[in-house]
């Protein structure tokens, strides 16, 4: 049973690592979107 708990939490944690490089990814295109728009002033 605590195999198995552990077995779950490890997948949630690298779950979680996925989706926030996701998100950071998309934080990055909007800051060089941003840049972009600015620099083409």
């Amino acid at each position: 049973m605590r195999g198995l708990s552990l077995l779950l939490a490890l997948g949630l944690f690298l779950a979680s690592c996925e989706t926030i490089k996701g998100v950071g990814r998309d934080v990055e295109s909007v800051g060089e979107a941003i840049d972009d728009a600015i620099n083409d002033d």
